[in-house]
């Protein structure tokens, strides 16, 4: 399996260390990423809130970071993230932070410390475009939303 390293920064230093993102199994594609928030954060049912984790970091050009929610927490209290997944530039320096929505029907609390998302580095293509008059045909053709349902 290949490996990289990232440059990471803790935003808020003089607080308390949370744990860094880390894997939690031999097999994990994700790291989760823990909430640095001041207090707890209680999203009541459909409420938005933007959740900082305390961490910046510097990807290598040519990689992304996709912040996606963690299915734990989506299956047993609704929490997901608006944008998902999430992405983290190359270029940005910024603390990563989490947009959360609770779509569950209860309240949820969420903590200092807790793990709220998953963090996937990839690697980044970038696409150069190459307009043309047609386009090759396929099998599927123009065929769009529940086209495979028709068969």
């Amino acid at each position: 399996m290949e490996e990289i390293r990232i440059q990471i920064k803790r935003v808020r230093p003089g607080t308390a260390p949370l744990a860094l993102p880390a894997y939690m199994t031999e097999g994990s594609a994700g790291m989760d990423l823990c909430a640095d928030s001041d207090g707890e954060v209680r999203l009541a049912p459909l409420e938005r809130a933007l959740i900082p984790t305390g961490i910046a970091v510097a990807l290598p050009l040519g990689f992304e970071a996709q912040i996606r929610p963690r299915s734990g927490l989506a299956l047993k209290q609704g929490l997901t993230m608006v944008n998902s997944p999430g992405t983290i530039d190359a270029d940005y320096r910024g603390e990563i932070q989490i947009i959360a929505i609770n779509l569950g029907q209860e309240p949820v609390i969420i903590t200092r410390g807790q793990r709220i998302a998953q963090m996937v580095v990839q690697r980044v293509v970038r696409a150069h475009w190459q307009e043309v008059g047609e386009l090759p045909s396929s099998e599927r053709q123009e065929g769009g939303f529940g086209h495979t349902d028709k068969k």
